[in-house]
């Protein structure tokens, strides 16, 4: 009896161990990051916090990273300037030459963004590109370029910093919980519904 009540406790404490592994590890799931190195364009997307996506794209060009910058958006108000456009203003206010920066101003999701980059992309004979979004995005977002761009072009993951959503802590409030469950609903959709390559 004794090692039946022994072997039960270690179950159970497996299966406690697996459950706060998986808790724990949605985060860090829903935003990998890869190490940095060069490459021939920063692809930053518009949604979220867009301003802090375009703020971590101007840093990685300053820093050298890449030679070129990618916009990607439509307006989230018909009357006015496409989201592309207003980072790339703000890009060339904090010193990008207009020269380095290229936009794709008609998409409105995710999968636009990574069919009208993948365009450019393929237009300039780029190898290699920088991921820039939310890092709650993150995940989702790679896995819809991957497919648009294939599997022997090289994709860096790199997120920008969001202020109200961690990966080391997305249950902190009922938003980022919110957020988080349904990234991983759009997640799951993606690779149910996709032919990831």
């Amino acid at each position: 009896m004794k090692r039946f009540l022994v072997g039960v406790l270690m179950f159970a404490l497996v299966i406690a161990i697996l459950a706060s592994g998986f808790f724990f590890g949605i985060g860090y799931y829903l935003s990998p990051q890869s190490p940095l190195s060069k490459s021939d364009a920063i692809v930053a997307i518009s949604g979220g916090d867009t301003e802090a996506r375009t703020a971590e794209a101007v840093s990685l060009y300053k820093a050298g990273w890449a030679t070129h910058l990618i916009f990607s958006g439509a307006a989230a108000d018909a009357s006015g300037p496409s989201n592309a456009r207003a980072m790339a203003t703000d890009a060339e206010s904090a010193g990008v030459p207009k020269s380095a920066i290229l936009l794709d101003e008609t998409s409105a999701n995710t999968e636009q963004n990574a069919a009208d980059v993948a365009t450019i992309i393929h237009s300039q004979g780029y190898q290699s590109i920088i991921l820039v979004t939310s890092p709650y995005h993150q995940r989702r977002a790679y896995i819809v370029f991957r497919r648009a761009l294939g599997s022997s072009f090289t994709i860096i993951n790199h997120s920008s910093i969001d202020q109200q959503w961690r990966r080391s802590h997305w249950w902190a409030t009922a938003y980022s919980r919110n957020l988080t469950m349904q990234e991983l609903q759009k997640v799951a959709y993606e690779l149910a519904s996709g032919q990831q390559q």
